[in-house]
Order: structure tokens, then sequence, then C-alpha cells
């Protein structure tokens, strides 16, 4: 888990005591950032580091789940929106307790969805969603 330290700048209280726009700023990073620092502490689900990359015919998904068992993995293709869903279970003092991953990813276009292959391996979870064959880039003669 990656602990966060946050500068106070000793200009940024004397800013927010004058009605700036951004008087706020500082407040709702900081919560941002807190409510990730310790395991368990809100029941809202985390969000999943995703890449994405693509080639000529798939698009290429990587989601990290370092922890999270295969039979706790979701994948859900609803229209254009990719949704993935996960919960890894992490032994506490009041006993086992499940901790929910989601994100959602908005296809860029129409993809085959009974190709898809989805592949688990070291805690990294791999997509691949191939093109259908409407937007796979065509070359085109020229006379």
């Amino acid at each position: 888990m990656y602990r966060f330290i946050r500068y106070a700048h000793p200009l940024a209280t004397r800013a927010a005591s004058y009605g700036s726009r951004w008087s706020g700023l500082d407040q709702d990073i900081h919560s941002l950032f807190a409510s990730g620092e310790t395991e368990g502490a809100s029941d809202a689900p985390r969000s999943i580091p995703l890449s994405a990359h693509e080639d000529k015919d798939n698009l290429h998904l990587t989601a990290e789940l370092p922890g999270v068992q295969r039979a706790d993995i979701t994948v859900e293709l609803t229209g254009e929106v990719l949704r993935l869903t996960a919960s890894r279970k992490v032994a506490g003092a009041e006993g086992d307790q499940s901790v929910p991953y989601a994100k959602e990813f908005n296809l860029p276009y129409p993809i085959q969805a009974d190709k898809i292959v989805a592949e688990l391996k070291d805690g990294v979870l791999r997509l691949t969603l191939p093109k259908v064959e409407a937007v796979k880039p065509r070359k085109i003669e020229i006379s």
C-alpha cells in the first residue's frame, strides 16, 4: 500500500482566507488520498489500476489485482462498457474482511464479445478484446 505524504504550503492557508475559487481544493485532494490510506476503512470499492493498448486486431487491457483469487473476479460486457469487479479477502482484527474493487472501461469501438480472452497470472489480469471487422484498419489501393 502506498502512503502519500502531503506538504502543506505556508501560503495555502493565507490564499484560502481571501475567498479564492481554489480555496477548497486542498481539503478535497487531502480527502481523496486519505480515503485509501487504510485497508477496510470504507465499504466503497477501490479502483483497479488498468492500462490499455491496441494493435491492428485487438484491444489489450491489463489490470493489477494482487492477492485476488480467480473465483473472486467478474468481467462483464454490456454494450460498449466493460466492468471489472473483484474482492480480496483480508485477515483483520475482527476476522476476515472482503475488500471490494471495481472499474468500468468505456470501449472506444465495438468488439467481438464471444472471442474475448481473459488470463490471470501472478495477480495480473490480461484481457484481449478482438475488434470487429468493420473497425479494423484497411489498406485502400489508390488508382
